[in-house]
């Protein structure tokens, strides 16, 4: 039992690993409930078969912020996190105010990542501002949700003080909404997230407005940001367009993962749009020059090499 341990334990440490001719990488995501597991499973299966020499395994992670952590730790070699949380990680600030993490390279951004706050449509709750002394989950403790859940509050000059905080990943957030046991959630994700479009096909639910002078402060103080409008009918009973705030979801690789590998992966994920857009509609948003923007961490030379080529870099 022990010998059997060890190998895991090896196998989780060398994940970059050579094995008759293939190379095995590991993909951090997020909850199974989110956008990022079943995203990163679509592009890997694409890379796969563009570029059968690599084969990606999907873990289920805590996301952004875990995800840089393993990356730091070398137990994943490819993960997606937020553009945000990123650069906490690389100037040492936010979430990361122990230490900053810097043995890790951007590949790419892939699409936008909506700032969602999702209440019961009968909780009497209309604004942000509402939230004010409510049971509210802001995603898992140290995660992205909840950082962009503290600046979103600070916006409207609230802290967690001013609420009953629960750290609960999104599908956690949706079933103890369903159940009455908080009154409001912050999700930071692909829209739609699967987590409200479930809760919302049984439930009726409503999302919170960022309103475009708080996104305008936001956007301000902290450059990641952009404004988003969420498109009437992204979920179920939701008849109005609603303004927020997003950021950009993005893979970031190892540093020390070699140049040709890195190219060829970013290569099969823009050459193989299509695919991916038929495995996960995320897939749809990819594109070329947003792909090398809103980001504030070195490309690994092997994405520059591909950006250059086909002209995203100058």
């Amino acid at each position: 039992m022990k010998k059997v341990t060890f190998l895991i334990t090896l196998a989780l440490l060398f994940s970059l690993t050579l094995s008759f001719g293939v190379m095995n990488l590991y993909m951090a995501t997020g909850g199974t409930s989110g956008t990022y597991y079943p995203f990163g499973g679509a592009v890997a299966q694409v890379i796969g078969q563009r570029y059968p020499e690599v084969r990606i395994r999907v873990q289920s992670t805590g996301a952004s912020a875990a995800n840089i952590r393993l990356i730091a730790e070398k137990e994943v070699d490819i993960a997606l996190v937020q553009n945000d949380v990123m650069h906490y990680a690389y100037t040492g600030t936010v979430l990361f105010k122990a230490g900053k993490i810097t043995n890790f390279y951007t590949l790419a951004t892939v699409y936008t990542e909506v700032c969602q706050v999702i209440t019961r449509a009968d909780s009497g709750i209309n604004t942000i501002a509402d939230l004010k002394g409510k049971r509210v989950s802001v995603g898992d403790a140290g995660s992205g949700v909840e950082a962009n859940t503290i600046q979103i509050l600070e916006a409207y000059g609230m802290t967690f003080k001013d609420i009953n905080v629960q750290n609960l990943s999104f599908a956690e957030s949706a079933s103890a909404l369903k159940d009455r046991k908080i009154d409001a959630f912050f999700v930071t994700a692909g829209i739609p997230t699967t987590a409200i479009v479930e809760l919302a096909s049984t439930n009726a639910v409503k999302v919170l407005p960022v309103d475009v002078e708080k996104a305008s402060t936001l956007i301000n103080n902290f450059p990641f940001y952009v404004n988003f409008i969420i498109p009437a009918n992204t979920y179920k009973n939701q008849t109005e367009p609603v303004n927020t705030v997003a950021v950009k979801a993005t893979f970031i690789v190892r540093a020390d993962l070699p140049l040709d590998t890195v190219y060829n992966i970013t290569k099969a994920i823009f050459e193989g749009q299509a695919e991916i857009a038929e495995a996960h509609a995320k897939g749809k948003e990819f594109n070329l020059q947003e792909a090398v923007k809103g980001v504030s961490v070195p490309f690994h030379p092997g994405a520059e090499k591909y950006f250059r080529e086909v002209g995203a870099i100058q």
